[in-house]
């Protein structure tokens, strides 16, 4: 079927104008998603617009619509998430604030309909069909299969936490005021028909989530309606307000959201410390004191001018540094996404299979995705004596109930640490369809055979 991308650029006409329209003939068949890569799965997403364009024209830009005449697809996103899920799902165990929320917008604002504890089908329908709540169901990839499957994909594509939200608004209804947030939206409209409003960011990127006056953000740039099967993207910071239009059913959406804490800003903050704690090794001029009382007084010219010395010294070992050593960002990451998406109990994430990998083996890398290889201090010596070690991580046994959830529940590292001098074995193994155990760049046949074991063991690699 013919498929429209609208894409909503940054017209300043008086109050909402259309989407300047762009059709593009699409062959049939393809009107579901496409698993096969994490960008395959993403392009199928945003079709039929190519994901150069859309890096190109509109991510952290500009919104884009995509509206499509395709009864496939919008039967694919319904089977998403339903209102008449909510029933199973409160039948295992939800929760008010951490897994549902019930409000409504009243005069520009959020009120919150919360109960305590546990949260019950039949008092959930009741405030949606009497009080006219919107009910909003936390992170569902939790327990839905399908959008885990998409997220996952998601999370491999864009190397950032993918998590999501699902909003259930009966007929003449709003649940959230005009606000913004700090992340990269993409809403999947799957129930009903949903009214949209977006407006001019006035803090664009934003880095934290804000409600907004009515009478602050003027008027809408642009307003449409989505149906099943229509994506919207917008980037972070869009102000935007959306209510179930009247009389019609009511409407179910998800939103999807990427890109939290993930700027340049970011990620300066998290590689300088390793760069300066480096640095600092070298150049006694780091390791001086600071001047007394510095730190009971207000910055001084002369501190301010020897820190613009110390970060320019820096800037001049950064462009000569080969690899940015993250200390936290990369290790985050991997710790708190999701699992590979597998059907049944997942005992090829966590328990070894085939083949023992012996000296004569062939071997290659699985679960590449899922996997970060980085550099850090060896963190069982002292700050004196620390020397860099080579740290793997992985997600194979990362828990998907508490993906997205916050610190409700200790979660822990998994992965392998290795010498420095294994640094180039493993780039071997990293860099290649597969390769004899024997061709490693180490030194001794034992530590060839106990790097593969050690891999192996962790289930990173397979015999060939």
């Amino acid at each position: 079927m013919p498929k429209k991308a609208r894409p909503a650029g940054n017209e300043k006409e008086e109050g909402p104008v259309p989407c300047k329209q762009v059709k593009v003939e699409v062959a049939d068949g393809l009107s579901t998603l496409n698993f096969d890569s994490p960008h395959d799965l993403f392009e199928s997403l945003i079709s039929p617009v190519k994901t150069d364009t859309f890096f190109k024209e509109f991510w952290e830009q500009k919104p884009l619509l995509i509206q499509r005449d395709d009864p496939a697809l919008a039967t694919y996103y319904q089977s998403l998430f339903r209102l008449t899920d909510l029933k199973s799902l409160c039948s295992r165990g939800v929760y008010y604030g951490r897994d549902v929320n019930v409000c409504r917008c009243v005069n520009g604002k959020k009120k919150v309909l919360n109960k305590d504890g546990k949260a019950h089908f039949l008092q959930l329908r009741k405030d949606f069909d009497q009080k006219r709540a919107t009910i909003q169901f936390h992170q569902p990839q939790r327990f839905k299969d399908e959008l885990w499957r998409i997220q996952e994909k998601l999370e491999c594509y864009f190397g950032s936490l993918v998590g999501s939200n699902v909003y259930i608004t009966p007929a003449g209804s709003q649940g959230l005021p005009p606000h913004y947030d700090d992340v990269e939206v993409f809403i999947l409209q799957l129930e009903g028909e949903k009214h949209w409003r977006l407006y001019h960011p006035t803090v664009p990127l934003a880095r934290e989530y804000s409600v907004e006056a009515e009478d602050r953000i003027g008027r809408p740039t642009h307003e449409f309606t989505l149906k099943p099967g229509d994506l919207l993207y917008f980037p972070r910071g869009t102000i935007h307000q959306a209510d179930t239009p009247p009389g019609l059913a009511h409407s179910t959406h998800v939103t999807i959201s990427t890109y939290q804490n993930n700027s340049w800003g970011d990620f300066l903050l998290d590689t300088i410390s390793g760069l300066v704690f480096d640095a600092a090794k070298e150049d006694v001029a780091l390791r001086a004191g600071i001047p007394r009382q510095l730190l009971l007084a207000e910055s001084t010219t002369v501190a301010t001018r020897r820190l613009s010395g110390f970060l320019r010294m820096l800037a001049e070992r950064l462009e000569g540094t080969k690899e940015l050593f993250s200390s936290d960002m990369k290790k985050d990451f991997i710790m708190h996404r999701l699992p590979p998406y597998h059907v049944g109990d997942g005992t090829e994430l966590t328990i070894p299979g085939g083949e023992l990998p012996r000296l004569d083996s062939t071997v290659r890398l699985q679960f590449r995705d899922h996997i970060i290889l980085t550099v850090g201090p060896d963190q069982d010596q002292s700050d004196e004596a620390q020397e860099k070690m080579i740290y793997i991580y992985h997600s194979l046994k990362n828990k998907r109930h508490t993906h997205m959830m916050g610190s409700e529940e200790e979660i822990e590292s998994h992965g392998l640490r290795f010498p420095l001098s294994h640094m180039e074995a493993l780039k071997q193994i990293w860099n290649s369809s597969a390769i004899s155990v024997k061709d490693l760049k180490l030194t001794t046949e034992e530590e060839k055979e106990s790097l593969v074991l050690s891999l192996w063991t962790e289930c990173l690699i397979q015999v060939v």
